[in-house]
């Protein structure tokens, strides 16, 4: 019996299954809006059958988007465009998410891809519309980033108004499950992490202190956000630098959390450094002679093991240490893989980008190849397609009514 089909209840929410569309950023956002584009990028995903269909880091305010594309929820004009993802979402029988973001110093960037393809991260320029970042301390993400201005307790308190009111409007457009994005360098994370966090004041310098915005952030929200749904946190449950933040950090955090509120902990890892071992790999030699002179320099370098589920262990570890639900992400594109990372419970659920991204129906092609077709809901309107494949379910739920 593959447990990656088993269902998973957290408070008043039901997943079919323990499949996640992780939050992937799309930059293709105009002032916030939702398009088109997210309506069927995130659409076909719950097509396919993944049980829970995470948004992208959505700004909850508009000097926190990470890109000036990407996608909003600091105006109550925002709600209709995401509203219309949310029920057709839900009409495919999957739960809609979304990830309330700040990206802090790592703010304020142009696109980074043309229709060539990817392209150089640069911050904005004032002609493109920049604006001045903020940060836990005024250290720069990057050498050409922008020096953060320094917050103050105002600005905190004003930003945690902000992600108050963004978790309003996202109970009226339809989401049920609503995560925190404290991971990768974003503004939370940078003021938990030490790598980013030089202040000397209550949100500075002890554990206890540097944790103190994150905690504040899901308290609010629990207080603001319906019983009957999930708030989830994602944290990097390592800088993967010696001296920056670690394991045993992250699943003392995690404990705290689940006291404030928190339902779920969403394990990732990195994004407080933009200099890795895995970079100067692939850079050219020039590239990796530069990032060799900013690492000599005293710059922290991430040595990050990239592979096939390579960040599970911390998803384990944090369950285990902090007894709390926890979702594992990070290269798991196998179905046995996966199933074997809900079976051995080393995670509650698993969260697929590239997979799903490279195929939609990854979750229907993965009940058969586990044998788990029966508990997979397949879209009448598909029914030729798969009828041969296995005993599928077909529910006609987005099919019109005759007049």
């Amino acid at each position: 019996m593959a447990a990656l089909f088993e269902p998973l209840k957290l408070r008043g929410v039901t997943l079919r299954n323990r499949i996640g569309m992780s939050p992937m950023v799309q930059v293709s956002a105009s002032d916030g809006f939702a398009t088109d584009w997210h309506l069927v990028h995130l659409g076909s995903r719950a097509v396919g059958g993944a049980a829970l269909v995470m948004t992208e880091a959505t700004a909850v305010e508009a000097e926190g988007r990470i890109s000036i594309n990407d996608l909003g929820i600091w105006q109550d004009a925002h709600i209709p465009a995401l509203r219309r993802i949310t029920e057709f979402i839900r009409a495919e029988g999957a739960v809609p998410g979304i990830q309330l973001a700040h990206g802090g110093r790592k703010s304020g960037y142009a696109p980074n891809f043309d229709s060539q393809g990817m392209i150089p991260l640069r911050p904005l320029t004032p002609e493109e519309g920049a604006w001045p970042v903020i940060g836990a301390s005024p250290i720069p993400f990057a050498a050409n980033s922008p020096i953060p201005r320094e917050m103050t307790v105002d600005d905190i308190c004003r930003v945690r108004r902000s992600y108050v009111q963004a978790a309003r409007r996202a109970d009226i457009a339809g989401f049920d499950w609503l995560e925190v994005h404290a991971a990768h360098g974003y503004l939370p994370h940078c003021f938990y992490s030490p790598l980013s966090n030089q202040r000397a004041d209550d949100y500075g310098g002890s554990f206890e202190n540097r944790v103190r915005f994150v905690r504040e952030i899901v308290r609010d929200l629990r207080a603001a956000w319906p019983d009957s749904k999930v708030l989830a946190v994602r944290l990097s449950y390592t800088d993967w630098v010696e001296g920056g933040w670690a394991l045993a950090d992250t699943v003392r955090l995690a404990r705290l959390l689940r006291r404030d509120g928190a339902d779920l902990i969403d394990v990732s890892s990195g994004g407080s450094t933009p200099l890795t071992v895995a970079l100067m790999r692939e850079l050219t030699e020039e590239g990796r002679a530069a990032m060799d002179e900013a690492a000599a320099s005293g710059k922290p370098v991430a040595d990050i093991p990239v592979g096939p589920g390579y960040q599970v262990p911390g998803a384990s570890a944090v369950r285990r240490g902090a007894s709390i639900p926890v979702a594992a992400v990070g290269l798991i594109t196998d179905p046995a893989q996966a199933d074997q990372i809900i079976s051995q419970e080393q995670a509650d659920i698993v969260m697929l980008g590239r997979a799903l991204l490279r195929d939609p129906y990854w979750p229907q092609h993965a009940a058969v190849t586990l044998g788990r077709s029966e508990s997979m809901r397949v879209p009448v309107q598909y029914h030729l397609a798969w009828k041969d494949r296995g005993d599928f379910t077909y529910l006609p739920v987005s099919a019109p009514t005759l007049a």
